[in-house]
């Protein structure tokens, strides 16, 4: 998925290129084909700000067939005269503020010419009618979305909505949702937040789901198949609503080990990060289509594969992680992938630590130590990865090294200061590599440049100096593995199948 994404990026036209920054002269005109991600130009749209979509689809498992209408509720960021929104499925028309606009389609582009321009900072609609097969809809010979032998996934990252939903797909714009699905009696339908109801009439059943905390489309999900759901009362009081695959056979058990742990992993973690940011919580495991877990804002997806050699709870601190670093605080761009990747694994080296199965710099000892000098590992660099490398291992693993180095140097409790205060003044914000470095340097006192410099941007591995954030156990001659690196190997191993 990752080798598709990166080919994508680098066929984007030199003309396209020129675009891909916010529309900022002129007072008029058109929106931008996109917001200026250094990594993936083509990602999201200038021109205005989304703040809600409702979703209503109807889907036939039998045939892959999905028709739709998305109403997207925005603001214009400058006076429109046309825009695009990311999407790739057949459109059948295009409502703005209840007129019929003209439009075409390009790839995942779809760009709306309205009948008047749209003024700066008026509520403004987007109504758009379509249907397809999604599954049958490749652009630039990629699609992330999966047909199961039951239903579907449409989970992805760093783009799915593409294939289900018109979206500015960029984790820059958030928005709230509204999911409504229907789907043949006896189907289940799981998604983002709360299930506000579910009805049934004619042979079909509808799913409504609800998510009020600003997400974005990347983080929007849907599994339909043959699950099991329930809805139990999580952490904090909340709804936890898990929903396990009847396909899962003997890794049933383990999954439902694993998940089921999530109220208890979301209180380990709120006790250090402060806060949990959304409304409710749960998982979903799949047994077939996907190979890897996706952190999809209030209920991550499991493969079940993560299961196959028992119970895991490394991956499900690694996703509900997430929550804080990637859902709630994203990413500016996709360079800063760091501060998704980095952090989440690094709250498994803590979480190992709580259950006394290695502590972090038992964990950083290990990891520095496995990967010799001249290792391609250490090439690629967390603080600026670039497109084809932004779910490299070292991202996460070298990224995990980089918070327990600079916590080495600056003290846990700068550390912890600098880290709550980020996902606090963030909250469903973005945020920079430069940013958290800055916040980290003013919690600490101490100026950071070479630490950060060889953890983050140097493509070699960091000497073993104090400097470095390196103790002097590290390098000692004798040591023993840790009981959570089993775990940890076999869960970032799957982790980066598929260039999650």
């Amino acid at each position: 998925m990752l080798r598709s994404k990166a080919l994508r990026a680098a066929a984007i036209s030199c003309a396209a290129c020129l675009f891909a920054t916010p529309a900022l002269a002129s007072s008029s005109g058109p929106g931008a084909p996109g917001i200026g991600d250094p990594y993936f130009p083509g990602y999201g749209n200038g021109g205005y700000d989304v703040t809600h979509y409702d979703i209503q689809l109807r889907y036939q498992p039998s045939d892959d067939h999905l028709s739709g209408t998305t109403t997207v509720v925005a603001r214009p960021t400058q006076e429109l005269t046309s825009f695009n929104l990311d999407f790739a499925l057949p459109v059948k028309s295009v409502r703005v503020n209840g007129a019929e606009a003209e439009f075409h389609q390009q790839g995942t582009e779809l760009t709306v010419e309205p009948s008047r321009p749209l003024p700066e900072n008026s509520l403004a609609t987007f109504v758009v009618e379509y249907a397809g097969v999604p599954s049958s809809v490749d652009v630039d010979g990629f699609n992330p979305w999966v047909r199961t032998s039951d239903g579907a996934l449409a989970v992805g990252q760093p783009e799915i909505s593409a294939w289900w939903f018109p979206s500015n797909d960029h984790p820059r714009d958030k928005a709230t949702f509204d999911i409504s699905v229907t789907v043949p009696d006896g189907t289940e339908v799981v998604s983002n937040g709360v299930n506000t109801d579910r009805s049934s009439l004619a042979g079909w059943t509808n799913w409504r789901w609800r998510t009020t905390k600003p997400t974005a489309p990347y983080l929007a999900f849907l599994s339909i198949g043959q699950y099991e759901v329930s809805t139990k009362t999580g952490a904090f009081g909340q709804p936890s609503v898990t929903a396990y695959s009847e396909n899962l056979g003997e890794l049933e058990g383990a999954a439902k080990a694993s998940v089921e742990r999530t109220p208890e992993v979301l209180e380990f973690l709120s006790e250090l990060l402060g806060e949990y940011p959304f409304e409710a919580q749960g998982g979903v495991v799949a047994a077939e289509g996907i190979s890897f877990a996706l952190e999809n804002q209030t209920r991550p997806t499991y493969s079940s594969k993560f299961f196959s050699q028992g119970a895991n709870t490394s991956v499900v601190v690694h996703e509900l992680a997430h929550q804080w670093f990637g859902d709630s605080v994203s990413v500016d761009t996709w360079r800063d992938i760091w501060l998704n990747e980095g952090f989440a694994t690094y709250a498994e080296f803590l979480w190992s630590e709580s259950q006394g199965t290695g502590t972090a710099q038992e964990l950083f000892d290990h990891y520095y130590n496995l990967y010799p000098e001249n290792d391609p590992f250490w090439t690629v660099t967390p603080g600026d990865p670039g497109p084809d490398n932004v779910f490299h291992e070292a991202v996460y693993v070298r990224g995990a090294l980089a918070l327990h180095a600079l916590r080495n140097v600056v003290g846990d409790e700068a550390l912890l200061s600098a880290v709550r205060s980020w996902v606090a003044e963030k909250r469903y914000g973005n945020g920079t590599v430069e940013e958290f470095i800055a916040l980290l340097e003013e919690r600490s006192g101490k100026q950071l440049d070479e630490v950060v410099n060889a953890w983050l941007f140097t493509p070699a591995k960091p000497a073993p100096t104090a400097e470095n954030g390196v103790l002097p156990s590290t390098t000692a001659q004798v040591k023993s593995v840790p009981p959570a690196v089993q775990q940890l190997d076999f869960t970032h191993s799957l982790l980066r199948e598929v260039g999650r």
